[in-house]
């Protein structure tokens, strides 16, 4: 579902049942950043002080409330690509772009292991919101090629696992806030044309 789409949709509850919803959806940001994307849903709910069922029916199953969660931060992400797709420094902004998926990544624990197999399992409820990622993470990969700023023989989909990778490391090792952007630099060595 798109953001236009879900907007319609909240805009379509009644004044209660959008208060619910966004209740809902800024605990489950809390919980998830806190315990990860599989945490309990009925802690949710708990936290929201409302009932499990509110919480299935606005939410049917786990995958809709993760992509609920992520697609305020995803469509920000591609929002920023579109704009980065018209920057004169097609390198740079490939850079950037990459550096601003980790600090996505890293916003929920658990998140940059779900990204890396997202990709690989339609079925995965981030599945729906990584297919945008990579078409936009594409678009700019292209212009840095095209640029010859990137070498021919790399794959948006390294690309996005090699962040993903970046994020997990650095979610390993939280008492190290610069681990991402010292790895993310070590690893664009390897893009430019050898």
């Amino acid at each position: 579902m798109t953001t236009s789409a879900a907007a319609g949709t909240t805009r379509a509850m009644r004044a209660d049942a959008r208060r619910n919803y966004e209740r809902l959806l800024a605990e489950a940001r809390t919980v998830f950043a806190e315990e990860g994307t599989d945490a309990s849903l009925e802690e949710i709910a708990r936290r929201s002080g409302l009932g499990i069922g509110t919480l299935y029916r606005h939410f049917p199953n786990r995958q809709a409330m993760v992509n609920a969660v992520f697609r305020e931060a995803v469509d920000a992400l591609l929002d920023q690509a579109r704009e980065l797709s018209r920057s004169p420094r097609p390198h740079e902004a490939l850079i950037e772009w990459l550096g601003a998926l980790i600090a996505h990544a890293g916003a929920y624990r658990g998140l940059p292991g779900a990204l890396m197999t997202a990709s690989l399992d339609g079925s995965s409820a981030l599945s729906p919101c990584s297919v945008p990622l990579y078409e936009a993470g594409e678009r700019l990969l292209e212009r840095a090629r095209a640029a010859g700023a990137v070498r021919e023989d790399v794959p948006v989909g390294d690309l996005m696992r090699l962040t993903s990778a970046i994020a997990f490391a650095a979610e390993q090792t939280p008492n190290d806030p610069a681990l991402a952007g010292r790895l993310l630099t070590l690893a664009l060595r390897g893009l430019g044309r050898v």
